[in-house]
């Protein structure tokens, strides 16, 4: 969880830094942060968040930002260069948004571990019937 909160010190957004790491066979096969795509100006660079100018609610219309989720830029690095993370753990700052939840089942991911909560429930449902094993992360848990 160390390495996934340094990842996240990486983000460009201002409100939120999330980092999300894929191990697969207790290998790092890719990490994500919550960033602006390729080519595309963060709020770090504008100097503002849109969500926070338009007084977006945590939660909701994730579509209304900049930056890609660290979720996703994890799962598009495996996409990108051909990396196996069928049946891979994912390690995140913050517990997955319904949008990343969808994809972290598809992707098939049976594990996720995060460490601090979001306010999107149903993103659990999703993941309890998929049957993707949840875990919020305890100090005291090995090999994190």
């Amino acid at each position: 969880m160390k390495l996934t909160e340094e990842v996240g010190s990486w983000a460009s957004c201002l409100r939120r830094k999330v980092g999300a790491i894929i191990v697969r066979d207790n290998r790092v096969m890719t990490t994500g942060y919550n960033g602006a795509p390729t080519g595309i100006k963060s709020c770090t660079e504008r100097g503002e968040c849109l969500r926070e100018k338009l007084k977006i609610a945590s939660g909701t219309h994730a579509e209304l930002c900049y930056a890609a989720h660290a979720e996703q830029n994890a799962l598009i690095q495996a996409a990108k260069y051909g990396v196996n993370i069928n049946g891979a753990t994912l390690y995140c700052t913050h517990q997955p948004c319904v949008i990343c939840a969808k994809m972290i089942v598809n992707a098939g991911i049976v594990r996720v571990v995060y460490k601090e909560g979001y306010p999107d429930e149903f993103s659990m449902r999703l993941f309890e019937e998929a049957g993707t094993v949840v875990e919020k992360f305890t100090e005291n848990e090995e090999n994190s």
